[in-house]
């Protein structure tokens, strides 16, 4: 059900409301549809978390200025408002952190693939896309990375903003281990090398201040930097990952608005 519609320059938004039974709730939804979409299959679909923020940024405009000025393609961006909760819904569908959060992140999977998608096709008429990414902020992140990777037949590309790659199957005073304990650095670590894949990872410097090994390096960052590691190690190069460190960059939407255009730039460029 559509609800509200804007009119910009070369992007028409369009919010929508869909009710998911997988999440029991209902979804609110932007779609940022370019205004000149003569054949639909040729665009991309992006897909970002945490689509709320995507208002505050706000990225209409980022996307509109892009796309008026010819700086990227015209593509499809489709942001997911979360739910009251986020921290059940986000997360690794392999397994839930050592707090039991993300213990909903398989129904959001099956969310994203069972509803949302098929929403997608039949409100826009559009039965496929050139390649489908999916983005998303700090546990949103975690959780477009966590789909992309489990599904890397469907997408081409997958961006974290502030990703919590610190989501781990046990608690510091549990016996907690870098090398085994963090969920998407094991799942890379178990995973297969898909070749079309890319990645966009995003990190600012004061995206916190909690140093774990006391190695002078924020978490987030050392976090992100062993994410790169184990994918390399899996045969992913630097023409398959952008890895973007923004000075004096926070955990916030203001640091996420910045680097979004690099973001679509990268993917996107013209």
């Amino acid at each position: 059900m559509t609800e509200s519609k804007t009119t910009l320059s070369s992007v028409v938004v369009e919010q929508c409301t869909i009710s998911s039974e997988y999440l029991e709730r209902e979804v609110i939804v932007d779609v940022y549809l370019p205004s000149a979409m003569a054949s639909p299959e040729q665009l991309s679909l992006l897909l970002i978390n945490d689509g709320q923020d995507l208002l505050q940024m706000p990225f209409d405009e980022i996307l509109d200025g892009l796309i008026t000025r010819q700086q990227i393609e015209p593509l499809v961006c489709v942001g997911i408002h979360c739910g009251p909760d986020r921290k059940m819904e986000y997360g690794t569908a392999y397994s839930a952190d050592f707090k039991g959060r993300g213990a909903k992140a398989g129904l959001y999977s099956k969310f994203i693939f069972e509803e949302l998608l098929p929403f997608i096709r039949r409100a826009y008429n559009t039965p496929s896309f050139k390649d489908k990414s999916f983005a998303g902020f700090s546990l949103g992140a975690l959780s477009a990375v966590d789909i992309v990777w489990n599904h890397a037949s469907e997408f081409s590309r997958a961006a974290s903003f502030s990703g919590s790659f610190w989501w781990r199957r046990k608690g510091y005073d549990e016996g907690y281990n870098d090398e085994q304990d963090r969920l998407m650095h094991l799942q890379v670590r178990k995973g297969n090398f898909h070749p079309w894949l890319r990645f966009f990872i995003e990190c600012g410097t004061e995206d916190e201040t909690a140093d774990r090994n006391n190695n002078g390096v924020i978490d987030s960052i050392d976090d992100a930097l062993d994410l790169i590691f184990e994918l390399k190690s899996k045969g992913y190069t630097d023409e398959h990952i952008k890895y973007l460190e923004l000075e004096n960059g926070k955990h916030d939407v203001a640091t996420w608005a910045k680097a979004f255009p690099a973001f679509l730039k990268w993917g996107w460029g013209i």
